[in-house]
C-alpha cells in the first residue's frame, strides 16, 4: 500500500511540475512583443533624428521622446518577465532532478536487496531444490516461470537505474544552458537601462528648453487648442445635422404608418371634439434612446462596431501617437491642454490614410489652411481625419474598411507628416485607443 501511495505521489508531483513550466509559446510571445517594441521604437528614432538637430525646441520632439521612454520601459518589462520565467523554469527543473534522485536512491536501494538475496541464494543446488521440491509438475513450471520473472525483474531495476540516471544528467545539462540563457538576458537588461538613462537625460534637456521658450510654447498650445475646438465644433454641428435628418425620416415614417393603418392622432379623445366618424386616440410617441440606431443598416452597422472594439486597423500605417486623447501636460511647465482626438505622427507627409470601418462620409471639408478633413458615419459612430493634404473621397461616398480616403498633411514640425483622428459616439468624444488594434 505505501508502495503505491508513494508512486502517485510521485506521478502526481511530476504532472504539477509539467503543467507550471513556462512554455515555448510564452518565450515566443515575449519575443514578439519585443520585436514589435523594437521596430516602433526604431520608426520613432528616426522620425526623431529629423526634427532633433532644430534650433528651436518643440512639443513634437517631446512626445516623441516620451513614446520613445515609455516604449524602452516596455522593453525592458518583457525583459523581465523573461528573467522571472526562466528563474521560475530553473527552480522547477532543481525540484524535478531532486525528485529524481530521490528516486534514483530507492531504485538502487531495491536492486541492492535483490543482489543480497540473489547471494544469499546462489548455490545452483538451491534451485534446483527449489524446483524439484514442487508438489506437482503444474507446480515445478510455475517456479520456473518465477524464476525467469525474478531474472527480468533484476534486468528491468538495472534498466530504470540507468535511464534514470541519464535523465538527471539531461536535466542539469538544460540548467547549464538555462543558466547561460539568464546571463544573457541580465546583460541585455543591463545594456537597455542604460539606453533608458540616456533617454530620459535627453529628455530632461528638451524639458529645460521647453521650459525656457514657454511663452512662445503657450502660444503654439493656444493655436492648437482653437485649431482643435473650431474641428470639434465643426463635427458636432455635421452630427447634430445627421442626428436631425434621422429624426425627420423617423417622424415622416411614423406618420405614413398612422395614414396606412387609417389613425390619426389627436391628443384628446373628447367625442365633443370629434363630431365625426373618426377614429382618434393618444398615441404619444415614446423617444427612441438614439436616433442613428432605428434603421436596419444602422443598427448593423452600430453592432458591428461595437464588437469590433479593440480590433480596429489604426488610420495609417507606421504613425505614433505624438497627443493623446484627453488631457496632455508639458513636463516643467503649467502648460496643459485637452485634445478631442490622436494626433499621429508618421514618417513623411503623403502617406495613405484609411477608413477604419465600413460607414458613409458625411463632408469633407475645407479647413482653410491648405488640409481638409474627412467626416464618416458607421451608424452611430462618426470617425474624424484631419489635417489631410488631399482626399480621395466625397460626400456620400460609401466606404469599406482600410479604403484609403485620403493622403496625410505635414505636420507642425515640418518633418514628417500629421493627421488628427477623432471617435465619436453621436455628440460624445470618446479614447480612440480603446478601440484601435
Amino acid at each position: 500500500m505505501r508502495k503505491v501511495f508513494f508512486l502517485f505521489l510521485a506521478l502526481s508531483m511530476a504532472g504539477l511540475l509539467q503543467a507550471q513550466q513556462p512554455t515555448t509559446d510564452d518565450t515566443a510571445a515575449l519575443k514578439r512583443e519585443r520585436q514589435a517594441i523594437q521596430n516602433e521604437l526604431s520608426q520613432i528614432q528616426g522620425m526623431y533624428d529629423k526634427i532633433k538637430g532644430q534650433k528651436k525646441t518643440t512639443l513634437g520632439q517631446l512626445n516623441m521622446l516620451t513614446r520613445k521612454i515609455n516604449l524602452q520601459e516596455r522593453y525592458i518589462g518583457s525583459i523581465s518577465k523573461e528573467l522571472k520565467m526562466i528563474d521560475d523554469n530553473i527552480y522547477l527543473s532543481n525540484l524535478e532532478i531532486y525528485r529524481l534522485q530521490k528516486q534514483l536512491d530507492t531504485l538502487k536501494a531495491q536492486y541492492a536487496r535483490t543482489v543480497v538475496y540473489a547471494y544469499k541464494n546462489r548455490s545452483s543446488y538451491d534451485y534446483l531444490n527449489f524446483i524439484f521440491s514442487a508438489t506437482s509438475f503444474n507446480d515445478a513450471v510455475k517456479r520456473i516461470s518465477y524464476l525467469k520473472s525474478y531474472r527480468a525483474y533484476r534486468a528491468k531495476q538495472v534498466t530504470n537505474i540507468l535511464e534514470t540516471q541519464k535523465l538527471i544528467a539531461q536535466r542539469k545539462q538544460q540548467q547549464l544552458g538555462r543558466k547561460d540563457q539568464k546571463n544573457v538576458a541580465l546583460k541585455n537588461e543591463t545594456k537597455e537601462k542604460e539606453v533608458l538613462d540616456v533617454q530620459k537625460k535627453e529628455k530632461d534637456a528638451v524639458v529645460s528648453k521647453l521650459k525656457s521658450q514657454e511663452n512662445d510654447l503657450a502660444k503654439q498650445i493656444a493655436a492648437k487648442k482653437k485649431k482643435d475646438r473650431d474641428l470639434n465644433n465643426a463635427i458636432l454641428a455635421i452630427v447634430r445635422r445627421e442626428i436631425e435628418k434621422q429624426k425627420e425620416a423617423e417622424r415622416l415614417r411614423l406618420a405614413e404608418e398612422n395614414k396606412t393603418s387609417g389613425v390619426v392622432t389627436s391628443p384628446t379623445t373628447n367625442p365633443t371634439t370629434n363630431p365625426g366618424n373618426i377614429t382618434t386616440r393618444n398615441t404619444p410617441t415614446k423617444k427612441p434612446e438614439s436616433y442613428l440606431n432605428l434603421n436596419a443598416t444602422d443598427i448593423a452597422l452600430n453592432s458591428s462596431f461595437e464588437k469590433n472594439r479593440g480590433k480596429l486597423p489604426w488610420p495609417v500605417d507606421n504613425g505614433v501617437v505624438t497627443y493623446h486623447f484627453g488631457s496632455n501636460a508639458v513636463p516643467g511647465t503649467k502648460l496643459i491642454f485637452d485634445s478631442p482626438g490622436l494626433t499621429l505622427g508618421t514618417p513623411t507627409a503623403g502617406v495613405a490614410v484609411k477608413s477604419v470601418f465600413d460607414g458613409e462620409v458625411s463632408v469633407v471639408n475645407n479647413n482653410g489652411d491648405g488640409t481638409y478633413a474627412i467626416v464618416i458615419r458607421h451608424g452611430r459612430y462618426f470617425t474624424t481625419y484631419s489635417n489631410l493634404a488631399s482626399t480621395s473621397v466625397s460626400k456620400g461616398t460609401i466606404v469599406k474598411t482600410g479604403q484609403v480616403i485620403g493622403k496625410a498633411g505635414r505636420d507642425d514640425d515640418g518633418s514628417g507628416g500629421q493627421i488628427d483622428f477623432i471617435l465619436m459616439i453621436e455628440v460624445k468624444n470618446v479614447n480612440p485607443e480603446s478601440w484601435l488594434r
